[in-house]
């Protein structure tokens, strides 16, 4: 294992039994950070820790991180976690991150290359055209539930044995961040069914379980991940493990899942006809359905629980978004709301694309750019951030009319994540999609759920924890019948905008990967 610099390799002390707080530590490696959350058994907050990183993107299209720094941050987290808390006794750890990632590893468990992120980077188009071509379109979404896009894992793997011959000959094992981390934590290779049906095509959707004849022909090299749900038990961590992050040595670490999911379970939206909106980096948009629902444009996926299925999109930026335009005008994010809000419904005839990495649900488009129209003189820079939110509104809002195309019985909506600390920005969202959204008195998203998971899977069975007591509803955005009509002619001319610019865009695209 790598030296973690700047941590003591000594196991934090406890306090003794009868002095101690049982809890649940669960940590989330996400786009930009790492987050941890140590857990009280009534769901309380004993403690937070955040990390900072930053996505490597070398080329255009390109979007990449080394799968080292997952770790590290892992440890970092937890020993500040715990020393926080003294007399924590953490009973379970739970896992989560971003994807579908693809990181390859050797026999000693060494990256042979970053990790290749999920959906925003798009360097496999090739790779999808011609897996495509050869097993038949129908045939892959009769398998696996979804064409191939940008977000399908088992086409990234196939990159890198295309274009880096020498790592992929190295290789020998495939992990996500949760399963990195449940890896380093146990000695366990593991991946769960969630996360497992989104490395396609190399996953049947319906009869839950690896694709054999796929995955001998497109990833021989590569040992399958043994199969579990997010909620089940891993393994136990080691003593080396233990040593380096302060955990006592046998704590149960559960496969954990994706970070959209696990922010799912957070908050409870994981029944039929729940819909979660996740305000993130990127927004994700999950709807639980009663049955496998198929459509080109979104993906199907198992669930994070045995039996249930989603169709779900996800928008490549959102908080990136906002984020880009507070960095641009060198003013705070308060600042910027409040000039957004004087701006009011429509930005003063502003309109913006939010496709500034492309774009993956419902146009599956990875050479889509960013558009500001309608701009001139007059126009500061509230309009414009007040058009970023309507932007990434107006995106939550087709793909929520294309999962109802496709079927989905959509009746409870729930936010979640570190953009609801923003309460103009999740009501913009409302107004544009007509929809209420349900807001918890916990939103910090996946670590939480994952310290949930953890926690529901050491329980004693006789009381079942239930996440409606551990984080209650607490608040209700509901939309503004009086400005929603702004949105609905917005709207029409949001999809009327892509329509018309998109041959330019796909110009321009093809000048940008040239430079």
């Amino acid at each position: 294992m790598r030296e973690i610099v700047g941590v003591e390799l000594s196991v934090l002390e406890c306090q003794g039994e009868e002095d101690g707080m049982r809890c649940t530590l669960g940590v989330d490696i996400g786009t930009s950070s790492s987050k941890g959350v140590l857990v009280a058994e009534d769901g309380s907050i004993l403690a937070t820790a955040t990390r900072a990183h930053e996505v490597d993107r070398p080329r255009s299209g390109w979007a990449e991180m080394d799968g080292r720094i997952w770790w590290d941050e892992f440890v970092s987290i937890a020993r500040e976690l715990l020393s926080a808390q003294p007399g924590a006794e953490p009973v379970a750890i739970g896992v989560s991150g971003m994807g579908p990632c693809v990181l390859l590893a050797d026999d000693e468990d060494e990256p042979v290359r970053p990790a290749i992120l999920y959906g925003v980077d798009t360097r496999s188009t090739e790779q999808i055209v011609r897996l495509t071509e050869e097993l038949g379109e129908d045939e892959i979404v009769r398998t696996g539930g979804s064409v191939l896009t940008s977000q399908a894992g088992g086409a990234k793997m196939v990159w890198v044995a295309d274009e880096e011959p020498e790592a992929w000959a190295s290789a020998r094992r495939v992990f996500m961040p949760a399963s990195w981390l449940v890896r380093r934590l146990t000695g366990e290779y593991a991946l769960d069914h969630q996360s497992a049906s989104q490395l396609s095509p190399f996953y049947d959707v319906e009869n839950e379980r690896w694709h054999d004849p796929w995955w001998s022909r497109f990833a021989d090299r590569i040992v399958p991940p043994p199969l579990s749900w997010a909620g089940e038990v891993a393994g136990t961590v080691t003593s080396v493990a233990s040593a380096l992050t302060g955990i006592p040595e046998g704590t149960p670490v559960i496969t954990g899942t994706i970070d959209a999911w696990a922010e799912a379970v957070s908050v409870g939206a994981h029944s039929t006809g729940d819909l979660m909106l996740m305000y993130g980096t990127t927004m994700f948009l999950i709807a639980t359905v009663t049955e496998t629902l198929r459509t080109p444009s979104m993906w199907t996926t198992v669930g994070a629980f045995p039996g249930t299925r989603n169709l779900a999109g996800g928008m490549a930026t959102s908080g990136a978004l906002t984020a880009w335009l507070k960095e641009l005008t060198d003013a705070d994010y308060p600042l910027l709301l409040a000039e957004a809000a004087e701006s009011g419904a429509g930005a003063r005839g502003l309109l913006m694309l939010p496709y500034f990495a492309g774009e993956r649900s419902p146009i599956q488009d990875p050479d889509a750019r960013g558009v500001i129209a309608g701009l001139t003189l007059r126009h500061g820079r509230g309009d414009l951030y007040r058009a970023a939110l309507e932007a990434t509104a107006l995106g939550a809002r087709h793909n929520i009319e294309t999962m109802r195309t496709a079927g989905a019985d959509l009746h409870r909506v729930v936010a979640v994540g570190g953009g609801t600390q923003g309460r103009l920005w999740m009501q913009v969202v409302s107004d544009v999609t007509g929809l209420a959204q349900e807001v918890p008195a916990t939103t910090i998203g996946a670590s939480y759920g994952a310290a949930f998971l953890a926690a529901s899977a050491v329980a004693d069975g006789s009381t079942p924890l239930r996440i409606e007591d551990w984080n209650p509803v607490v608040d209700q955005i509901e939309p503004d019948p009086d400005i929603c009509p702004i949105y609905d002619e917005l709207f029409d001319r949001y999809l009327r905008l892509y329509e018309s610019t998109r041959p330019v865009i796909h110009e321009l695209a093809d000048a940008q990967r040239a430079r």
